[in-house]
């Protein structure tokens, strides 16, 4: 997708395959007949929206669309816009995303609102480490522990890349569990780059939630996971491969289908 168009975030994308895969296909009760209020089922928001070709892909696998209009991506009149959109109302998306800090926030309002109707369901949201230097994310994270949100699961993919260089070197988030504890939350740590290690921690992650206190998964992953030139470097997070590039990352790719 990102090829095609020559514009896209690949490296994330392919960091948080087993994310997409784990909770669209094991750990969300959804339905593709898609309703902005999402009544009766659980919700998820992806805050950092860049990593949209991974979501679209997913989406369209579970049923949302058809697989063809992937082809669209970044295209002009596409509603498959670089960053998630709402006005051009594809199925799955219910806010606008990519402005970085604003998801978690998002998804709190979300899970308030089912409080408020009686729906027993739960509340998804995914967050990047890069993210995690936007002083809302801590406003939110403050309000939901204070608030008792405890029907929200976020999640920080932690790659240790941003758009800029390595986190640490960018701004060292130092021990990012032990925050999130300090500010209230319930903390798991997973592999997310280990996809059945994953689904037992989002799994473990719901029978924590409702009980207090909002609920987070450390996910450690590796941007550009399977790609043996993109592994790592934050260089990949917003550079689309060349065609020689392409023809060797998908080559690799396919190598590890069998592993799904």
């Amino acid at each position: 997708m990102v090829y095609n168009c020559q514009s896209g975030h690949p490296g994330g994308s392919l960091g948080c395959t087993e994310f997409f895969v784990a909770l669209y296909f094991h750990i969300l009760k959804h339905n593709p007949s898609f309703t902005m209020d999402g009544k009766g089922e659980d919700l998820f928001f992806l805050s950092n929206g860049h990593i949209s070709p991974v979501w679209y892909s997913t989406l369209a696998r579970a049923g949302y669309f058809d697989i063809k209009e992937l082809t669209t991506f970044r295209q002009l009149n596409s509603r498959l816009q670089g960053h998630p959109a709402t006005h051009e109302h594809l199925p799955g998306i219910r806010i606008a995303s990519g402005s970085l800090g604003q998801g978690l926030s998002v998804a709190i309002g979300a899970a308030l609102a089912k409080k408020l109707n009686n729906d027993s369901q739960l509340v998804y949201v995914l967050m990047g480490d890069g993210e995690q230097q936007e002083g809302q994310v801590w406003e939110a994270s403050m309000y939901a522990a204070h608030n008792k949100v405890d029907n929200l699961i976020a999640s920080i993919d932690y790659n240790g890349q941003q758009i800029d260089g390595p986190v640490d070197q960018i701004l060292s988030l130092k021990n990012l569990r032990a925050k999130w504890e300090a500010f209230g939350w319930i903390v798991v740590e997973s592999n997310g780059n280990n996809l059945e290690e994953l689904i037992s921690t989002l799994e473990k992650a719901k029978s924590l939630a409702k009980n207090g206190k909002p609920v987070l998964n450390l996910m450690t992953t590796v941007m550009g996971n399977g790609v043996d030139f993109m592994m790592g470097s934050h260089k990949w997070h917003g550079v689309a491969p060349n065609e020689e590039e392409c023809k060797k990352a998908m080559a690799q790719l396919e190598e590890t289908i069998g592993d799904f």
